[in-house]
Formats: structure tokens, sequence, C-alpha cells
């Protein structure tokens, strides 16, 4: 119950002031009659019978009521803008509702995508026709265009024939060096592909820096570092920077449709986060077997971590997992759950529901 109070104050014989925590009133009459109006504009008529019992009441709100047409209107008007406003409010709760959610999702999905599969050993063996001498796809297609060229009756009367035939002669010498310069292209990518397949190191991070497998990741708050000491392992160190990715608090729609903002619960919020560092892992890990020819994929995440030796944040590895490529493919993305899926590898997690991921030691490559 809420706490009020209300008094009255006798000013002039029949006349008093009312006031009360819901505002301020007078009020005035005689015995059998009294009228009263308070500061939020109602006003209130009251006759009775004295000694009867009967009395009978008026209310009504305030504001004088308009004549004209255009008083009328704007009343309408103002009307409306409030009902505008009122739906205004309720769609930006849901945009708010569903940006949210939104995000949440996205967390949970970041495995499931994944780059295109290179199989440089095709790449390798591509071939171009200008390798052989031979008219590109470009040539053919603009030297068909001259070969079938006649002039229109309008060129003829105007004498314009030769000024296309030339234009299209021109297309044909661009068309060469369009082929030209896709063959010299073609000639790059299958060296690199030959130095893929020779287990050139410089090769791989050449494509990981061109490809930039990684780049919709940062959108999340995560950087990258590469390693590579056997040509058939890929070490990748990523920070997590948890303080950036997931949110700290739950947003709702009540039932009449307006926001609701309340703090995550911790464990909520801890369990959210160990999906996101799991499904970056495996999707870095899927990116990295799609684009290059590696055996094994190790990640580690990092985190800032409270030491509560010196009082300070230090950084630390709170995963570190071995992928191989055979296991992880026969996983099926769209329906794990990825903390879980840890178990399927060699790793090191230490994670507390109430406490979130604890320092652990980097697996070492073998």
């Amino acid at each position: 119950m809420g706490l009020g109070f209300r008094k009255s104050f006798k000013i002039a014989p029949g006349v008093r002031l009312n006031v009360s925590n819901r505002g301020v009133g007078m009020s005035a009459g005689v015995k059998g009659l009294r009228y009263s109006v308070n500061s939020r504009g109602q006003r209130r008529t009251t006759a009775s019978i004295p000694g009867t019992g009967i009395s009978y009441t008026t209310t009504s709100s305030s504001g004088r009521k308009y004549k004209s047409a255009a008083q009328q209107n704007r009343q309408q008007l103002l009307r409306q803008q409030k009902e505008i406003a009122k739906q205004e409010e309720l769609q930006r709760a849901r945009y708010e509702v569903e940006m949210y959610e939104n995000k949440i999702e996205l967390i949970h999905s970041i495995h499931k995508e994944c780059d295109d599969i290179f199989d440089w050993q095709e790449i390798a063996s591509s071939t171009h026709p200008n390798q052989f001498n031979q008219q590109g796809k470009h040539e053919i297609e603009a030297r068909e265009k001259l070969n079938t060229f006649k002039p229109s009756f309008i060129q003829k009367i105007l004498k314009t024939n030769d000024k296309a035939e030339q234009k299209l002669r021109i297309e044909v010498e661009k068309a060469k060096e369009l082929d030209q310069k896709e063959y010299m292209e073609l000639k790059k990518t299958i060296e690199l592909a030959n130095r893929i397949l020779n287990k050139d190191v410089d090769a791989y991070f050449e494509v990981i820096e061109e490809l930039s497998p990684l780049d919709d990741l940062l959108e999340f708050g995560s950087g990258f570092e590469f390693f590579i000491d056997d040509p058939m392992v890929l070490e990748v160190e990523f920070d997590v920077q948890s303080k950036e990715v997931v949110p700290k608090q739950v947003k709702t729609l009540t039932k009449t449709g307006k926001l609701s903002v309340k703090d995550m619960p911790l464990t909520k919020y801890y369990g959210i986060f160990q999906d996101y560092v799991c499904s970056c892992s495996i999707r870095i890990a899927r990116d990295m077997f799609a684009i290059l020819p590696f055996e094994r994929v190790i990640v580690h995440a990092k985190d800032e971590h409270l030491d509560t030796s010196t009082g300070r944040n230090t950084e630390a590895t709170i995963l570190s997992v071995e992928f191989d490529e055979i296991t992880l493919n026969q996983l099926n993305f769209e329906a794990i759950d990825c903390s879980d899926s840890m178990e399927n590898f060699n790793h090191n997690m230490k994670f507390l529901k109430t406490k979130g991921f604890q320092p652990v030691n980097k697996i070492v490559a073998r």
C-alpha cells in the first residue's frame, strides 16, 4: 500500500483548500450543494438532500470544450500524436529485443559458417588457352561479334558503318589483353598451388593473408595470430575479448509490448560465453582445413583473467583444443552443442558454471 496524505484548509466561509499527495484542489458551496476542482482539471458537483443520505454527483474532465473546427481538429491531432509516440515506443522495444535475440543466435552459430574448400591439386593442373597460344574466351566472343557484324540501314545512310566496325576491332584487342591478364593471374595461382603442394610454409601464410578467412569474426572482437612450425600443423591464438561480445543484460517484451531490461544471471552469461569460445574455435579449424592442407589445427583461446596473487588482470589461455580434420568433418554442425563437442578432441578446458573459464595450459604440438 502506498503512503499518502491529505490536508484541508478553510480560506473563506464555505471555501476550502485541499492538499494531498495527488495534487491541490479547491471546494466551495453550502450545505446540500458543493462544487470542487483539482489541479488535474477534474470538476465535481455534488447535490444532496440533508438528512436523507440521497445525493447526486457529476464529474467532468479538464479543459474547455472548443467549438471551432480548427480547435477540435487540433485536439484530434494531439491525440494522434500521443498514439504515434506510443506505437514508436513499442516498435523501438520490438527492435531492441530482436537485435538482442539475433546477437545471441549469432554467438551460438559462428561455427556453422565455413569458407569454400580449395582443391590445390586441381588448381595446380588448371590450364588457359593462352598457355597454348590459342584464343581466350574473351577474344573468341569479341571476334564473333566482329565477324557477324552487318551495318544497319541507318549506319549505311549516315556512313558510320566503318566507325562501328573499327570499334569492334578495338574491342577484340581489349579482349585479347583481358585474356592475357587472366592467364598471368592464373599462372601465379598455379605457381602458388604448386608451392602449397610442396609444403612451402611461406605460401601458407600468403594464402591466409590474401583470403583473410576469419575477418568476419572481427565483429565479435576477436584477434588472431598464426604459427606454423610443421607444415601439417597450424596453431592459432585468438583473443576472445569477452567484454565486447556477450551482452550483460537480457532484453524482453512485457505483456503490454514495452521493453524490459534486466541483468543477465551469471550462470547464463558464462554459459553463452563458453559456447561463443567453443564455436569460434570450431569455426577457425573448419576454415583452416578448407583453405590449406593441414592435418591438425590447434586453437588457443586467450582472455584476461584476474591474477589473485597480484590483483591485476593478465592474459591467460582459457581453452586449448587440437582438431583433426576427419573427426571435425564428422560432426553435425547444425545440431551440436559446441561446448559439449570439445569432448571429441584433445583439449584443455576448465569451466565453472558460476565463475566461467579458468586458466589452463596450452596443448603442445606433437
